[in-house]
């Protein structure tokens, strides 16, 4: 596990989008939070990059988490003024960055 994993999952439930401005992965983000995507990295399946590509979750795009399953599982995130509901495994694909205010 790299820093910014360990420093991420530090942050819990705090509604933080990244911390010093690195990158983090959706699925770490708190409701409430608003993030920026930068990248959209699916290890050895790009048909789960393409499926999220066709979702919305594209370079540039802005995201905020809206709410939580009990479980933390599934995930309901709002990009391009719709919402759209993910797993964390999915979401964990989708790379962040602090959301412009």
């Amino acid at each position: 596990m790299s820093e910014l994993d360990r420093e991420c999952e530090r942050a819990g439930d705090r509604a933080v989008a990244v911390i010093r401005g690195e990158r983090c992965a959706l699925a770490d983000l708190a409701p409430g939070a608003r993030a920026t995507v930068a990248a959209v990295v699916a290890d050895g399946s790009p048909s789960v990059a393409r499926r999220l590509n066709d979702l919305g979750f594209t370079v540039g795009a802005v995201v905020e988490v809206v709410r939580r399953a009990p479980l933390r599982d599934p995930v309901v995130y709002r990009v391009k003024d719709y919402e759209v509901c993910l797993r964390r495994a999915q979401a964990a694909y989708v790379q962040v960055v602090e959301a412009e205010r």
